[in-house]
């Protein structure tokens, strides 16, 4: 897997991912010529959803064109349109995801300066997906036919005017008002530059929530969106600054532990980072366990626990090399190999970089399914 920064050659970029054959392809781009459209179509059997401008203006003076459109629904293709909209992201499938500059113009492929990634990590076409799904569902309604007859009607009226802009009325915008996201779209934490990651658990295994237990709830319980509890008898003195902390809280029905959220750690620093009397007299539980390690940039999944990922599967696939320690036992031949064992009565356990990456792109894949709890939501806590 790789991302790779471009500055060329965007046509050959499209074009290899049009020909990874997925099943389907998602565009975001402000502007589209039919020529490019129709070179496009003739080399694919994929879905299509687009997300566009419906600024009629933008037909009008030929940056974009309806004929592009229209062979877009002749082609199966659904498409939506967003003011304002300016993003051009190409997605193919789970397999490739390409975020530029260039617009599905052939000046922009093929002539103009135009810089962006391409990239077939998991973790960033999830992201982009997630992007994507939150301006597809600004309009719930699919672009018709009908639509675009009365747009090009609007259109060569305006052209039999002689179109000397910018002196003619503006002919209006279709699109779908985003006034912002329901909360900022986040890429994903980076965790290739982390110097550590960590499941940190929440509860213990006499007080277990259900999986229907909502993700909201157990924050505000918890106050785990602003620092993450230790017992008194163990001060996290191995947390490095900028540590990945995935959040799991114990459950039942099944009994799991469940990863419902994602952080930026702080290392813990005596006395700043104990809890304070009006702290433990808000969380009576914070008497044993007062020691934080504080974080920020928090992520949840918004939804119950059962919408988190589950640390039994994780556990499941990578065995031994789940956790730090049990890998460490296995390359040295000696010690408990069962991850199950390696945090018995553990606040956390470090994360082998295997068990970061596969517990990175399956929690931006519940976000991308469930969403996040909303920033807003976070705010009004303590």
């Amino acid at each position: 897997m790789a991302t790779r920064l471009v500055d060329a050659g965007w046509a050959n970029e499209i074009d290899t991912g049009w020909r990874l054959g997925t099943n389907l392809v998602r565009i975001i781009s402000p502007f589209i010529k039919v020529g490019v459209v129709t070179r496009l179509l003739k080399g694919t059997s994929s879905a299509l959803q687009v997300v566009t401008r419906y600024n009629l203006d933008d037909f009008a003076v030929g940056v974009s064109d309806i004929a592009a459109l229209r062979a877009l629904l002749d082609a199966g293709g659904q498409v939506r349109g967003i003011r304002g909209l300016h993003a051009k992201v190409y997605l193919f499938g789970e397999a490739r995801a390409i975020v530029t500059s260039a617009n599905l113009t052939r000046a922009a492929l093929e002539r103009n300066y135009e810089f962006g990634i391409v990239s077939e990590e998991e973790t960033v076409i999830s992201a982009c997906h997630a992007y994507f799904e939150e301006l597809w569902n600004v309009r719930r309604d699919n672009l018709t036919g009908v639509e675009l007859d009365d747009w090009e009607q609007r259109v060569r009226s305006q052209w039999a005017r002689g179109l000397q802009r910018p002196n003619l009325p503006s002919l209006g915008d279709f699109g779908a008002v985003l006034t912002g996201p329901s909360e900022p779209i986040l890429l994903p934490i980076s965790v290739t530059d982390a110097p550590q990651a960590f499941v940190k658990f929440l509860g213990e295994g006499d007080n277990r929530v259900s999986t229907e237990f909502t993700v909201l709830k157990e924050i505000a319980s918890a106050g785990c969106h602003w620092a993450l509890a230790y017992p008194a008898s163990q001060r996290p003195r191995g947390v490095k600054d900028g540590a990945i902390m995935f959040i799991a809280r114990l459950t039942h029905s099944p009994n799991d532990i469940r990863i419902f959220g994602r952080a930026v750690g702080k290392s813990y620093a005596d006395g700043a980072d104990d809890a304070s009397a009006e702290e433990i007299a808000a969380r009576g539980w914070k008497a044993k366990w007062p020691r934080y390690i504080r974080v920020h940039d928090a992520e949840f999944v918004a939804g119950t626990m059962a919408n988190g990922v589950s640390l039994n599967e994780l556990m499941d696939t990578l065995g031994s090399n789940a956790f730090a320690p049990t890998q460490r036992n296995a390359n040295s031949g000696m010690g408990n190999l069962n991850p199950r064992k390696s945090f018995q009565q553990k606040p956390a356990v470090e994360l082998t970089p295997q068990a970061t990456e596969w517990l990175s792109v399956r929690l931006e894949a519940a976000f991308a399914r469930y969403g996040r709890v909303p920033a807003a939501d976070l705010v009004d806590l303590d």
